[in-house]
């Protein structure tokens, strides 16, 4: 682009701005106060109210962190769902992301949605936090790298965006009350970091508050961090939307800069905030200032009447395949921790090849909350094995060992009636097997308060006589019939008071029933809503009807498991954690694989040398039989396309490119942070700056199973050369002879990598800058990660990474002063490809001031 060009651009945008700006105004000033405090709250569950007297359209928010569901949440709106956002850091690859999030953003178009509420970019604390999955990495520096990348590519699409949780909602574990006890010093480097690198880099129009406190105050009401840090210090010109059911206090959030209160219609602001700025306990100033941000939101996305939107049409990314990008980012995502003998790649195809794990047959490829959608389809890695292999390979699939703690949805397709207090029917919705998840909006448009009752209807065929299990799974009251005959009816009640929990993983309640071999039962489970102010009141309807056929003894599954593979050429294993161990609303009990999973593992690997583990889990899990496998491949929740990218990296047409964004444990014990329960209210970050790596490299004998940043390619690499320049051209760089990169008002020196690729065949590698310190200040960590780039080579050639190494890796948080603060003398940058291994070091003195 030439200077012409990019100063014209430029002009373009500021006049674009400026419209923008003068249409807010405009429509601001035509408001008077109840109407600008009704812009404040949801119309409903997922929009914000139109005005047509100013011309402001229905803004529609939806989750979205692997996939946008939209207003309605059933398999009739189906969704592409992308691998875990963990899995989505694994690439370290920005430009990668980036395509991710103009997937997003096209997805959201499609489906009618104004709004992300993406990415989650809290930290990787502690192994537990049952929305690890849904998190980056235990690192602010790559945690915020990946979430501007998801950012810009969102907003590119001409979508919003709210990063969330703003900020220190780490743990899952009484998030609606509990008060997260931080030092400032900690707060700015470590967990507000990756907001502010996002607010600076990727400019969102949104951001989302927490539900828990921080130091006192609630996210929703933090004039300090709200106001001062995050719009005063750093910019942000966005609109600060709650977590669901978030906003407690009318006054205090308003005042605290919360711009939108949600779900509507019933929340703090209403007619409680025009109350309260007519008895002066608010001004009206401060509710001008929520307005106009909420109407600059509108005009952003292309809502406001007179506003040209940030993106017009016609200026918006090309199509993108869906399902082609899904593959290749979960490709790209899998790690590969061992390969003893490169029994990966799997060439020549082998003659056969033992599946064996109950994920192969019914594969997780989402953590649960807010993330979860309906997929528009599932490759299983029974199915994309199986595809990929083709006929000459003997392909026999085992399950082993079934780690569910709960039955899985009867599979067979359901009609569920809509009942009314009368008893008619409202309405009726065709279902694809025993589930029912309907959030904000009912099939067929009927309303919330209309609806009492829910009756599911269902026919098992018994294709295996003896003794089925059926369950009923959610929270109410519940009758469930077989052929007329009534086994239950009575409530279950939810365990805590976490709604959003309650909804998602809810409590079971099994019964036998005794069925010959082709028998048909007609099952009917009606399902009768909670009073207003409970689940109902919340706009949510979840329950399950549970099925399962007769199997196997577990001993025997094991047994069978085994024997295919001592049979096989080949064994692959699939492993992993289940819906109940990794979701929102719940931290991990623990690290171990649920079930009896290590046993099979264990047993496998002794009757098959080439026994190739492949584990499907959003967060660390104990793996004791890691060394005595040929190989580890770590999928995390792989998305939709999981068995085809699987089939990918396992046959060699695609390298397994993905590196740890965050340390994995040997043992329970040996992880730095292990609590994440509130004592009294209270969750004390004591740890300080020194969580995942930073903690680990403290340890003198202790020694994780995996470090940050490892991943093997089926590749070499060598490096060969460091060399940096002080962007300003002040101070010194041992061993340097050139450099690269403009540099910025960010930038501290410029670094250059060379790496050689010695394998035989192409390969990426992900470059990984750290910067060391001269150990004198213990209170900072020895060393951490100051930049990355991924690079391409063919066998025996060269690539160069360039990384910008920021002011900020070099600066501590001074408490006195409350600002940044460089600190200069001699420093050690430090390359290689995991926090471990740095082969490459260089000295770089940074000057005084």
């Amino acid at each position: 682009m030439t200077p012409r060009e990019n100063h014209h651009l430029k002009d373009t945008s500021v006049t674009a701005d400026a419209r923008r700006e003068a249409a807010v105004d405009l429509a601001l000033v035509r408001l008077d106060l109840p109407a600008k405090v009704a812009l404040l709250a949801g119309a409903d569950m997922w929009s914000l109210p139109a005005n047509e007297e100013i011309g402001l359209g229905r803004l529609v928010m939806s989750d979205g962190p692997a996939g946008v569901r939209g207003e309605h949440w059933t398999a009739d709106d189906p969704s592409v769902a992308l691998p875990s956002p963990t899995a989505l850091a694994a690439t370290w690859d920005v430009d990668l992301v980036r395509r991710a999030g103009r997937l997003l953003a096209q997805e959201a178009r499609r489906k009618g949605a104004h709004v992300v509420l993406a990415p989650t970019v809290n930290l990787h604390r502690s192994p537990r936090g049952g929305r690890h999955f849904e998190c980056y990495a235990e690192d602010p520096l790559l945690t915020g790298g990946i979430g501007a990348a998801l950012v810009s590519g969102v907003q590119d699409g001409g979508v919003g965006t709210t990063p969330k949780h703003f900020v220190a909602n780490d743990s899952e574990t009484d998030r609606y009350t509990v008060d997260v006890r931080v030092d400032e010093r900690t707060l700015r480097e470590l967990y507000l970091a990756p907001f502010e690198a996002i607010v600076r880099k990727a400019r969102p129009w949104g951001l989302m508050a927490a539900y828990n406190g921080v130091n006192g105050p609630t996210m929703s009401e933090h004039e300090e961090l709200n106001n001062a840090v995050l719009r005063e210090e750093w910019g942000f010109d966005g609109v600060l939307v709650s977590d669901w059911t978030g906003a407690r206090d009318t006054v205090r959030a308003a005042l605290g800069g919360l711009d939108v209160a949600m779900p509507g219609p019933a929340t703090v602001y209403g007619e409680h905030l025009v109350r309260a700025v007519r008895e002066g306990l608010v001004p009206e100033a401060a509710v001008d200032d929520l307005a106009r941000r909420v109407l600059r939101l509108a005009a952003r996305v292309g809502l406001l009447a007179g506003a040209p939107a940030a993106v017009p049409a016609e200026d918006l990314p090309a199509a993108i395949d869906g399902e082609a990008l899904v593959r290749e980012l979960a490709a790209r995502s899998f790690v590969l921790l061992r390969n003893e003998g490169e029994v990966l790649p799997l060439g020549p195809v082998p003659a056969s090849v033992a599946l064996i794990g109950a994920a192969a047959a019914d594969a997780r490829i989402g953590g649960g909350g807010s993330a979860q959608v309906f997929p528009t389809r599932v490759v299983t890695p029974l199915d994309g094995l199986r595809a990929a292999l083709g006929p000459d390979t003997a392909l026999v699939h085992e399950i082993g060992a079934d780690p569910r703690t709960v039955l899985p949805p009867a599979a067979v397709p359901c009609t569920a009636e809509l009942l009314g207090a009368d008893g008619s029917v409202l309405g009726t919705a065709a279902l694809a097997d025993g589930s029912v998840r309907w959030l904000g909006a009912l099939p067929g448009g009927v309303a919330f308060g209309d609806l009492r009752r829910v009756r599911m209807t269902g026919a098992l065929t018994a294709t295996t006589g003896g003794r089925h299990r059926v369950a009923v799974r959610g929270v109410g009251r519940f009758a469930l019939e077989a052929d007329g005959e009534v086994l239950f009816d009575g409530r279950l009640l939810p365990e805590g008071e976490d709604p959003a929990a309650a909804f998602l993983n809810p409590p079971e309640r099994r019964f036998d029933l005794d069925l010959a071999e082709g028998r048909e039962t007609v099952v009917t489970l009606t399902h009768t809503l909670p009073e207003a102010g409970d689940l109902a009141g919340f706009g949510m309807v979840s329950f399950t009807l549970g099925h399962a056929a007769p199997t196997a003894s577990p001993d025997e599954l094991i047994e069978r498991a085994v024997a295919a593979a001592r049979a096989a050429e080949v064994a692959v294993v699939v492993v992993g954690t289940t819906e109940e161990v990794e979701s929102e609303g719940v931290d991990r009990a623990g690290l171990r694989l649920p079930g009896r999973q290590d046993e099979l593992v264990a047993r496998v690997a002794a009757a098959n040398p080439r026994t190739v583990v492949v584990v499907n889990a959003g967060a660390p899990v104990l793996m004791p039989w890691r060394e005595s496998v040929a190989a580890v491949l770590l999928a995390w929740f792989p998305g939709q396309q999981a068995g085809e990218a699987l089939a990918d990296v396992l046959l060699g047409t695609v390298e397994p490119g993905g590196r740890l964004p965050t340390t994995w444990p040997a043992e329970e014990a040996d992880s730095p942070v292990w609590e994440v329960e509130p004592t009294d209210g209270r969750l004390d970050y004591s740890e300080g700056l020194f969580i995942g790596y930073r903690a680990w490299q403290r340890r003198a004998t202790t020694e994780p199973a995996y470090w940050f940043g490892t991943g093997r390619g089926y590749t070499r690499w060598s490096y060969e050369g460091l060399e940096a320049r002080l962007t300003d051209g002040s101070g010194s760089s041992s061993g340097f002879s050139s450099g690269s990169g403009s540099g910025s008002d960010d930038a501290l020196a410029e670094v250059v990598v060379r790496v050689r690729n010695t394998g035989g065949r192409p390969g990426r590698e992900t470059v990984q800058l750290y910067l060391a310190t001269d150990g004198s200040d213990r209170t900072r960590p020895d060393r951490q990660l100051a930049g990355f780039a991924v690079v391409e080579a063919a066998p025996g050639a060269v690539a160069t990474a360039r990384i910008t190494l920021p002011r900020r890796a070099a600066e501590t948080w001074d408490t006195t002063t409350r600002s940044w603060r460089l600190n200069p003398g001699t420093h050690t940058l430090e390359v290689g490809p995991d926090a471990a291994h740095r082969p490459l070091t260089m000295a770089l003195v940074i000057p005084h001031p």
